[in-house]
């Protein structure tokens, strides 16, 4: 112990000597160290981090699997058989949220509310932490309505009230009791606050409505891959046997964590994966200063060794030396990444999961000690290798001059300098590429107007389909709108049960038929679902989005009328049903023909059987991202076939606080109960492209980091070695050579290594940015434009930091040269 005290003593006066060298080392470790601590603390809370269940292992997400091999949402009876005939399962349950308009507390909210059935918190390993869970008999058709809600939700809205047989909410304009609390920080699925029984309303028995996700505990000793047979076998029975299956074609089980961070998974290990790089290049560059300060201390070594220490115990020193430098790069590195979380929170897009997770938390503490441990390791074992190697004891017969040693650095720091400028290569591509791809992107046309819109959510409580319900909510949105129109700048209103880019539309099958063949059934909703499945495997069908909406929803996004007309006055609730189809619908369902005047039925999705004429053909919308293809989709008129939760959207040359202010005000007269949701429609486009922005400004952000970092590298080996040659530049200029001679060879050996590192990294990024291909839009991975440009901007940028020191190069004096040293 006492020689390993002595050993840091000595590191820190030799630190101490050299400031100028220990603050550059010191500051691109922490640069390095606290980038790629602050990617690992959001790749460990998003990916990594168990979720916060017991036995979160086991417990998976069920699905089905579509005639397109894509999974998708699970039909109630394919849901029960998977419960009831399943071997793999503990508990298996099933849940889908929305928002909804909630009143009875302090005040009217929007509130993520779910619907779930009994088994829903045993399959989490959870307990109320007041009151009780549902039961068997909550969850019956015309069982008095219940509700679980949320720790928050309690405290902020319910006054943390203990005796909860007093607490009663308006939800969906049923009084739901409240019987349980749960636990803090429990807020599955989707941020929720309130938990509902799912079958208060009966169950639904079409196989071909899908309106739920599924969750289920694996029994002890059973695998996934078990779980994942076995209810493969169900659905494949079901599909096999079922007259009514649909679009079920096979089951699917994956862990739950998986199936909620599937999608950010690629991007996030890209991203991991880069700053891993630029934490390569921070290394080298520090690995350079390491062996420039070991050339200098040539003498030094060869004095110590003369007087009898040991090579081991120089090892040691160097090894102390780097874990110093590391120990303190890491610790400013982490402070740094601390910053870098909170700006990589604020930066991230709200479609990353589990942010919540992202903290620079105990196991993130220990990578980045383990990191820096592995650091100074590679640099301590690098420069020890490099500067102990052969006689020491030359470097006094040479008069502490040590030409040969210093070639050989020389030669170490070219080829570090040529393996940073390949890894910067590398980086500054694949920022490249998706700079390019967001640029194409930004290139297309969305097919709507997004500048001075005004979005306002608003939810009207769920009552079902009975026509006079649907009737009434026509007449309240009629309303509504009416008194929007008269506020102060606003031009047009419209109204919408989905916005472009707002999470997308429900999609469905139609069915093409005729008023003849339209069934005669006015029942209950199974025997308008009997109906409907009868008609769904018999009659021509096609596939498309359904979205809800107002003549003034086309004019206020400026989407354009192609062929027929919009909506008007004279389609009331009592005219005949029309629809407004996208262009892409028209080309895919009726290509060499005019759809105008065709009849479709798509009850289906709003349980409504009255046929929908097709009086109209619009412009194609991007409703899922500029980067996704348009969806054929078919309008329907609000005014005929209204939804209980749309948007309205004001296109309005007024302040956007003053209209909202007046909007929120209109609706407080219309029905106290009812919060609304204001947004502006530039922040739900700016949204939509946040994960691009997110990966580009990342990925470019690395990239010129280890640029400078590279020509800071060029410039530091260039630099080292004109001064070690400065008396052969003077003997060269006194034997006759001129400036320019100098000059010359001085670039052309720093151009080789540049070449060198470009033509290694050009090859290296052909074969890597094929990774980022999911990422790219509009261009490829091998974008020839992207190559061109990048290389031509690194070779600049690394002969410019090759010039400063060439030109120094030129200025020696041939006399003073020759008394060097």
């Amino acid at each position: 112990m006492t020689g390993l005290f002595q050993d840091f003593r000595y590191a820190l006066r030799q630190l101490r000597r050299a400031p100028g060298f220990a603050a550059v080392a010191v500051i691109t470790l922490a640069l390095g160290i606290g980038a790629t601590t602050a990617i690992f603390s959001v790749v460990y809370g998003v990916l990594l981090r168990p979720l916060p269940y017991s036995g979160a292992g086991r417990i998976m997400a069920i699905s089905e699997v579509n005639s397109n091999g894509r999974p998708s949402r699970l039909a109630d009876p394919n849901f029960d058989d998977f419960r009831n005939q399943n071997h793999s399962f503990q508990s298996i349950a099933k849940y889908n949220a929305d928002i909804t308009s909630v009143s009875g507390a302090t005040q009217p909210t929007r509130t993520m509310v779910a619907s779930v059935t009994p088994e829903f918190l045993k399959v989490f390993g959870v307990a109320p932490i007041a009151g009780r869970d549902f039961t068997a008999s909550d969850n019956k058709k015309g069982a008095a309505p219940v509700a679980l809600v949320s720790y928050g939700y309690w405290r902020q809205h319910l006054g943390s009230a203990q005796d909860l047989s007093q607490s009663h909410l308006k939800i969906n304009n049923a009084v739901c009791s409240v019987i349980g609390v749960l636990p803090s920080g429990f807020r599955f699925p989707e941020d929720a606050d309130l938990w509902l029984a799912a079958d208060n309303d009966g169950e639904n028995s079409s196989r071909t409505s899908h309106n739920y996700y599924s969750v289920g505990r694996l029994k002890d000793g059973v695998s996934v891959e078990q779980a994942r047979e076995d209810i493969s076998a169900i659905a494949r029975r079901i599909h096999d046997t079922s007259s009514e299956q649909g679009v079920l074609k096979d089951g699917v089980v994956v862990p739950l964590q998986e199936s909620i961070t599937g999608e950010a998974r690629p991007a996030l290990l890209i991203l991991l994966g880069a700053v891993g790089f630029l934490l390569l290049v921070a290394c080298a560059n520090v690995a350079n200063l390491l062996l420039a300060q070991a050339s200098v201390r040539e003498r030094e070594l060869a004095i110590r060794v003369a007087l009898g220490v040991a090579r081991s115990r120089l090892v040691r020193q160097f090894l102390t030396e780097a874990f110093l430098l590391s120990l303190i790069g890491g610790g400013l590195g982490v402070l740094a990444a601390t910053w870098g979380v909170a700006g990589l929170l604020a930066l991230a897009p709200k479609t990353l999961p589990r942010l919540d997770s992202v903290s620079v938390s105990v196991p993130v503490l220990l990578f980045a000690f383990l990191l820096s441990t592995a650091v100074a390791v590679g640099l301590g074992a690098f420069t020890a290798t490099r500067a102990t190697r052969g006689d020491l004891t030359k470097g006094l017969g040479e008069g502490g001059r040590g030409q040969a040693g210093s070639q050989n650095s020389q030669r170490i720091g070219r080829g570090s300098v040529a393996a940073q400028i390949a890894i910067t290569l590398v980086l500054l591509v694949g920022a490249g590429l998706l700079g390019r791809s967001l640029m194409k992107v930004l290139e297309v046309n969305p097919g709507f107007r997004v500048d001075r819109i005004v979005t306002m959510d608003v939810s009207l409580p769920w009552m079902g389909w009975d026509p006079r319900v649907k009737t009434g909510e026509a007449i309240f949105f009629s309303y509504l709108i009416d008194h929007l129109r008269q506020i102060p700048g606003v031009r047009k209103v419209g109204a919408t049960s989905g916005l472009p880019m707002d999470g997308g539309l429900p999609d469905g099958t139609f069915l093409l038929m005729t008023q003849d063949e339209v069934p005669k059934a006015t029942g209950d909703l199974d025997s308008l679902v009997h109906e409907f499945d009868i008609l769904f495997r018999q009659k021509e069908r096609g596939n498309a989005d359904f979205c809800v909406a107002t003549d003034g929803y086309f004019q206020v996004l400026g989407i354009p009328l192609i062929r027929g007309r919009m909506f008007d006055e004279h389609d009331g609730a009592n005219a005949p049903h029309v629809a407004v189809i996208s262009e892409s619908l028209a080309r895919e369902r009726w290509p060499n023909q005019d759809p105008i005047g065709h009849t479709i039925e798509f009850g289906n999705m709003d349980g409504d059987l009255r046929l929908l004429t097709i009086v109209g053909i619009v412009g194609d919308t991007h409703e899922y991202g500029l980067d996704k293809p348009p969806r054929p989709t078919v309008y329907v008129n609000l005014f005929q076939r209204p939804s209980a939760a749309i948007t309205v959207i004001m296109l309005s040359d007024a302040d956007t606080r003053s209209v909202s202010s007046v909007a929120r005000g209109i609706l407080r007269d219309l029905n106290p109960e009812i919060p609304p949701t204001f947004r502006t429609f530039q922040q739900v486009y700016s949204a939509s492209l946040g994960s691009r922005k997110f990966n580009v400004i990342l990925i470019g952000f690395f990239g010129i980091t280890a640029l400078l970092l590279a020509a800071a590298g060029v410039f530091g080996v260039m630099a080292y070695s004109v001064s070690r040659r400065t008396r052969e530049f003077g003997v060269r200029v006194a034997l006759g050579a001129t400036s320019g001679d100098v000059l010359r060879m001085v670039l052309g050996q720093g151009m080789r290594t540049i070449l060198i590192g470009v033509a290694i990294g050009i090859v290296g990024s052909f074969a890597l940015t094929r990774m980022v291909s999911s990422l790219l839009f509009g261009v490829t991975a091998t974008d020839p434009v992207t190559f061109g440009g990048v290389t031509l901007l690194l070779i600049a940028v690394a002969l410019l930091a090759c010039y400063i020191p060439a030109r120094r190069a030129t200025k020696v004096d041939p006399m003073v040269a020759l008394r060097y040293e």
